[in-house]
């Protein structure tokens, strides 16, 4: 049975037991006991996967593969086949230009990229742009940070290969409608590119629903482990991929006349894996399954309001935060966020300065850099308080001495 209070929530993170305030969990969430002890004891054990053939050896490939399925059920996968191991979304995207999307690019052909990416969704397109004359087009955003799917429909051409598009806004929290987006670049015979790695802890993701042709997250923002990511990629998709790495573990024979590869998702997984990320992701996921997760986004978004509501009292103030989101970006007129940022760290209130590798967002918002508070299930009503004191104190000495 599937269950949330805030207090049973927070007591499965150690990381919390000490006094401090954690709100940057946009860029990464902390990791629950069970998963620090699933790490643990593969670290305590040993063995490798799919190569050996020792009972331990094969009972840590069983669960290593078993985890597939699982994010297959996260995510509503057809297959585990269609899901790949990457060290993370950024590797992810990587591949998919490489493997995917390189080889069928020609001088001229476009990649629609929206203004809301992180630097992870939009640097993988401008190098492969840059090696094959092709052209990265930008999706603007709106004052507020928001997507038009009016003029996504004015930018899509007979060209356009690709839409690459968040899942959800690093630093806004913004969620684009992205069933409607997909269904319009399909229209046009462009492929999409989903980025959810803020998006999949927040919201229920359905590919299959979706008919997204590729989907990227990574576990540290999923309460899971750094280091290890998920690449789903649509089966048409996967079939048109080749890898772009060799070695071990990818091929079923190989001489110095050829090699034979084995199927997906193996074929693009050379080498010996992140493991202990694995199973360290399968723990989270187990995890997962216990949590009305419905109820601790209700709980979430509630601390955010909360906090949005009592900043937006101070004066000069400026939020960037979609409704009901639980991340919000902030800057105050005449002031440096990064001298707020410091006394704010005296308050020990954990949170992110700077422009979140999101530069051309900064640019489309007016503003150099913000300040970014980001709340998760594990987060409390003391958290907000001691957020919204921080930020009083830096900006009430910072003002007194000007």
């Amino acid at each position: 049975m599937r269950k949330f209070s805030p207090d049973w929530f927070r007591q499965q993170f150690p990381a919390l037991n000490e006094p401090n305030c954690y709100l940057d969990s946009a860029a990464t969430s902390l990791r629950p006991q069970t998963l620090i002890e699933a790490t643990q004891a593969y670290y305590q054990s040993g063995g490798t996967v799919h190569r050996s053939h020792y009972s331990q050896a094969k009972a840590t490939t069983e669960r290593y593969e078993a985890c597939r399925q699982q994010v297959a059920a996260l995510i509503n996968a057809a297959d585990a086949n269609q899901i790949i191991w990457t060290r993370g979304s950024t590797e992810a995207i990587n591949l998919v230009a490489q493997a995917w999307l390189a080889h069928q690019l020609q001088p001229g052909d476009e990649i629609l990229v929206s203004e809301a990416e992180h630097h992870a969704n939009l640097l993988p397109w401008l190098m492969l742009a840059e090696k094959t004359g092709a052209n990265v087009v930008p999706w603007p955003v709106n004052v507020e940070g928001e997507l038009n799917i009016a003029q996504l429909a004015l930018r899509l051409t007979a060209r356009t290969r690709l839409v690459a598009v968040t899942q959800m806004s690093n630093v806004t929290g913004y969620v684009p409608p992205m069933a409607d987006i997909i269904a319009l670049a399909h229209q046009a015979g462009a492929a999409v590119m989903v980025d959810g790695a803020q998006g999949i802890v927040h919201h229920t993701t359905d590919v299959q629903h979706l008919d997204a042709d590729f989907y990227v997250f990574s576990a540290h923002k999923l309460y899971g482990p750094t280091g290890i990511g998920v690449l789903y990629a649509r089966k048409d998709r996967l079939a048109e991929m080749r890898p772009v790495q060799g070695g071990g573990k990818m091929i079923s024979h190989v001489d110095f006349n050829g090699y034979r590869l084995l199927p997906a998702p193996w074929c693009f997984e050379p080498g010996t894996p992140n493991i202990a990320g694995v199973l360290g992701l399968a723990s989270a996921l187990d995890f997962h399954q216990t949590v009305d997760w419905q109820a601790a986004e209700v709980w979430t978004c509630q601390l955010a309001d909360r906090a949005a509501e009592r900043l937006a009292t101070l004066p000069g103030i400026s939020l960037f935060r979609a409704a009901g989101s639980p991340i919000i970006s902030f800057v105050f007129e005449s002031l440096h966020s990064a001298d707020l940022f410091t006394l704010i760290s005296e308050y020990n209130v954990a949170l992110r300065v700077g422009q979140h590798c999101a530069q051309p967002l900064m640019q489309a918002l007016g503003v150099d850099g913000t300040l970014r508070a980001s709340f998760a299930a594990y987060n409390t009503d003391e958290d907000v308080e001691k957020l919204v004191q921080a930020v009083t104190f830096a900006y009430q000495l910072l003002t007194d001495e000007e």
